[in-house]
């Protein structure tokens, strides 16, 4: 009978948490079904650039279900493949196939060599083109790893991850001990409280996102090309926007449970849109879900700077994004305050 009221007592317990029934029983289905969007998506269609070559040519990538597209020039290619507007540049030389692959995602450069040996292989019977494939390279290398094309990316996510919940957690035991409703009797008003606890989390959490960076650079030997200066100065911005979205939505929790149950619907889908895997093969719904996500601004930063060894230029557009992240949930946490009087 004591075992059996104890049951009673926990089946009563989670009837009273719609939230946490929600998490035990929808969240799973959610991740599950984003899983087998992104794993099932359609086969990745690679964009080649040509100059001057035969109509066959272009024939033969387009019956293999390639987008082709015309240049006048090398230079007009070349500035195309910079911007990563097409995946590689296609011309004939001395009989081969000479391409030049944008480079900085193995994935994409796997399905660009197979396409064009298929191709190699028609005009090699058909126009007695060598069969051989003179490969280069604009980012990255035939040498490049998965680690290498995934560490930003990586990087990115720890950081905003452990932020998030470490933040979360954190703004939400001050709430449940009781001292953030001392705070508020105070005559301290609600944006100076929440500027002094994002500082003052901030500074360990800044620490962190420092560590991470150092040690998977130059410890772990990730693939740097660009100014270190820049990764960190990422890596500090998304670490704000995790601490104050963390923060933001720790208001709305009134347990640990209940803080961590925000990881499936919040963090989960940020990884997927991240360009962990190429989102021209997603659906294009799912697609536009990553102008909203935080992580997919710092990650596209990130991947710039260290696989492609861009500047400054490059950049400045997602940290403005990350800067107008941190500042719209810092100006959601003081409503936040202001609307649970209680706190």
């Amino acid at each position: 009978m004591r075992i059996w009221a104890i049951i009673l007592r926990i089946l009563r317990q989670f009837r009273r948490d719609k939230r946490t029934l929600a998490l035990i029983f929808i969240a799973p289905l959610f991740v599950l079904t984003l899983m087998n969007i992104v794993f099932n998506g359609s086969d990745y269609k690679p964009n080649i650039g040509v100059i001057a070559t035969p109509d066959r040519l272009v024939e033969q990538l387009t019956e293999q279900h390639a987008t082709v597209l015309s240049y006048k020039d090398k230079e007009a290619a070349e500035q195309a493949l910079d911007h990563r507007s097409i995946d590689a540049i296609v011309t004939i030389e001395d009989s081969h196939l000479q391409v030049k692959l944008e480079g900085s995602d193995p994935s994409v450069n796997k399905a660009v060599i197979m396409l064009l040996q298929k191709t190699g292989d028609v005009l090699h019977s058909e126009m007695n083109t060598g069969k051989k494939l003179n490969i280069s390279y604009l980012h990255g290398s035939e040498d490049m790893t998965a680690i290498d094309q995934f560490g930003p990316i990586l990087i990115g996510f720890f950081i905003f991850f452990f932020v998030f919940l470490i933040a979360g957690v954190s703004f939400l035991r001050e709430r449940t001990t009781g001292t953030l409703e001392r705070l508020l009797s105070t005559p301290l008003r609600r944006w100076e409280l929440v500027l002094g606890y994002i500082g003052g989390f901030g500074i360990f959490t800044m620490i962190q996102a420092l560590l991470i960076s150092w040690f998977c650079i130059k410890v772990l030997g990730i693939l740097m090309t660009g100014s270190f200066a820049y990764v960190l100065l990422l890596t500090l911005l998304l670490s704000m926007t995790a601490l104050t979205l963390g923060t933001l939505l720790s208001a709305y929790a009134n347990n640990e449970l209940q803080m961590i149950q925000f990881i499936p619907l919040i963090i989960v889908p940020q990884l997927f849109l991240s360009r962990l895997f190429p989102l021209d093969t997603l659906p294009e719904w799912l697609q536009k879900l990553e102008f909203i996500m935080p992580l997919t601004y710092g990650t596209h930063a990130l991947s710039d700077v260290m696989i492609r060894g861009k500047g400054w230029d490059a950049i400045a557009g997602n940290v403005s994004v990350l800067i107008g992240f941190s500042l719209l949930f810092i100006l959601l946490n003081i409503a936040a305050l202001r609307k649970h009087r209680k706190i």
